[in-house]
């Protein structure tokens, strides 16, 4: 590979990534994955076929073993770990499976903790709403969170008004790239419809793209592409 690798033009690029937690077993073979600007990518695959690992190596928590990834045209496989932290935080927002809202904080501090730790996001969300919390406020009622939950503990809210914090949070300050795990595992099928076309409703309205990742392929419908990590996965496929 030629060493000024660095795919600016898209959100995402993976080349000849492999990667295991020992030495002895690898479980990730991916020769080359792209996500572009806007787009939305369904990635689906069983329980433990490496799909929130995946995500843990596109957002720079761990490094593959061999193979590059970039994110916004930063090579992430070739920075520090502090260096990875700032374009996590600058460039993806993140919706994990168990949402991680901080039961210390309310909601507005929730959801304004994403630009706590980057700079540019802040920005963004004071040049489109004058405050970072105008913004909090602003993403939260467009999400349908009505004003009596704002005051109340995160622990006190529904499961569907803790995942609207949650993709508030992700949102806020238009990063690039969200990054969605199994967070509709716990809903229905009327609930976790409504909830995927919100969610990309707004995604549409930041302009940012979407990894969404499911083992349920009843949802690929609700995405521009869908991809198969068992048969992305040379390991799985052969």
């Amino acid at each position: 590979m030629p060493t000024d690798w660095v795919p600016t033009k898209l959100v995402l690029a993976i080349e000849g990534l492999r990667f295991g937690y020992t030495k002895s077993e690898i479980i990730l073979d991916i020769p080359a994955l792209e996500v572009r600007a806007q787009e939305s990518l369904f990635l689906r695959g069983p329980s433990g076929s490496g799909k929130s690992t995946l995500l843990s190596l596109i957002s720079g928590i761990l490094r593959p073993d061999t193979g590059r990834i970039a994110v916004c045209g930063s090579d992430i496989t070739a920075l520090s770990p502090t260096r990875r932290d700032s374009v996590r935080a600058n460039h993806l927002g993140i919706i994990f499976q168990q949402l991680n809202l901080l039961p210390y904080l309310d909601v507005v501090g929730n959801v304004t903790l994403a630009c706590c730790f980057s700079a540019p996001r802040a920005a963004k969300a004071v040049a489109t709403d004058g405050s970072v919390k105008a913004s909090a406020l602003r993403l939260l009622s467009e999400l349908g969170l009505p004003d009596s939950a704002l005051s109340r503990p995160v622990s006190a809210l529904s499961v569907g008004q803790q995942q609207r914090v949650a993709v508030a949070r992700s949102l806020i300050g238009s990063p690039d790239l969200i990054i969605a795990d199994e967070p509709t595992s716990a809903l229905d099928a009327d609930n976790r419809d409504r909830f995927i076309e919100l969610l990309d409703r707004q995604r549409l309205q930041t302009g940012c793209a979407l990894i969404f990742v499911s083992h349920d392929e009843g949802l690929a419908r609700h995405f521009d592409r869908a991809v198969d990590l068992s048969v992305l996965n040379t390991l799985v496929a052969a």
